[in-house]
């Protein structure tokens, strides 16, 4: 079974809604689903930070198409839209390149700025490779002292960028126990660097795969320390504008002007697709090169040895796709095979698990059948 991030604890429900405030005008999730902030929200002076629409934004064709799409998941025979009820989906799209095939919103719209959780991760790794790539950093087996002396004596110190980017850094960490408190500290405005500098060695890095929320903060701390621009400046200069989103975006901080580089993107379905549109067309947008198509590569294969299901904090699935996996259901999810992405939003629900991969599975499948047919056609 593919461990996800947070999804083991059977008090994850109950945490999400203690966990960093959502915008002012979020309602706190509760049945029925309320829906996430506006596109329309203002951000407050702490706890978010802006990521303004591109200059150049992606074009999204609309081009929806009936997709009978049927799946078998522990020996019954499941439909999409049975799917889609019963893990409690919001927001779900499906490109076939750029065009969006299929789009359904529940209490929310394609404006709504749905909350990433730990699909922020798979940004921060974007990140981390475009700042390598223009030589901010050396190389990600520099250990991480290197652009942090203050992790020196930490359970950080000597651990090298990629243990931390394929979770294996070796620090004394139970993510399901150990990042909710870390997080609400965060958001009431306890700086996350001096929680990093507390971390403890718990065993030898590189030797196994253990999920670490911090590990990504520490990524996003390098990222700004390497390139002497706040983490949210970067992702809007080298992620945001360049790879095309078309929307207003907020992305949580500590109150101390340092980004939660594990979580917290506030955007829509749509600039989440853009996205996983970016590393499906192999780093480039708008005919332009965004993310080193090594980089790209690199992170979505398998990462170590020990864990053949993740890469540099992308999730590996069958096929040759991966995506960036989220509490609660949140995922973009790519398929190199099928010229497919889809994503996925909710709120609070846990529902779906590894039956995920079946469903998306299919619909890739049925995506690239019902192109094929229309170009049969067309000729």
């Amino acid at each position: 079974m593919r461990r996800r991030p947070w999804t083991l604890a059977l008090t994850a429900a109950a945490v999400t809604a203690a966990l960093a405030a959502p915008p002012a005008s979020a309602a706190p999730p509760a049945p029925p689903p309320p829906a996430p902030p506006s596109a329309a929200v203002t951000e407050r002076s702490a706890g978010f930070d802006a990521l303004l629409p591109s200059s150049r934004p992606v074009g999204l064709r609309e081009a929806h198409r009936p997709l009978a799409v049927t799946y078998t998941y522990e020996g019954r025979t499941h439909t999409l839209d049975d799917y889609l009820l019963r893990t409690g989906t919001q927001g779900f799209v499906v490109l076939d390149g750029h065009d969006i095939v299929f789009e359904r919103y529940v209490a929310a719209t394609r404006d709504t700025l749905f909350q990433s959780w730990s699909v922020a991760k798979s940004f921060t790794s974007a990140a981390v490779g475009i700042a390598l790539g223009e030589g901010f950093i050396g190389s990600i087996d520099d250990p991480v002292t290197r652009y942090l002396p203050e992790l020196e004596g930490s359970g950080y110190d000597g651990v090298s960028l990629r243990d931390l980017l394929r979770m294996s850094s070796g620090i004394a960490w139970e993510e399901t126990v150990d990042v909710p408190p870390v997080h609400v500290a965060a958001s009431l405005g306890y700086p996350l660097t001096a929680m990093a500098r507390q971390r403890k060695r718990g065993w030898e890095p590189g030797t196994r795969f253990e999920y670490t929320s911090m590990n990504s903060f520490v990524l996003g701390w390098v990222v700004a320390r390497a390139t002497g621009v706040p983490y949210h400046d970067y992702v809007q200069r080298k992620i945001w504008e360049p790879a095309g989103m078309a929307s207003k975006a907020l992305l949580g901080n500590d109150s101390n002007g340092n980004s939660m580089a594990y979580c917290c993107y506030y955007a829509t379905d749509r600039d989440f697709a853009r996205f996983g549109l970016l590393y499906l067309n192999g780093g480039t947008a708008n005919g332009r090169r965004v993310v080193p198509a090594s980089w790209v590569t690199e992170s979505t294969r398998p990462s170590a040895p020990f864990n053949q299901g993740y890469g540099l904090h992308w999730w590996l699935g069958a096929d040759g796709a991966f995506s960036a996996d989220g509490l609660g259901g949140q995922r973009i999810w790519v398929s190199p095979r099928h010229g497919v992405v889809i994503v996925k939003s909710t709120l609070a629900t846990v529902a779906g698990g590894d039956e995920t991969d079946a469903a998306f599975a299919a619909v890739a499948a049925e995506v690239a059948r019902t192109r094929a047919a229309r170009l049969t056609s067309a000729h």
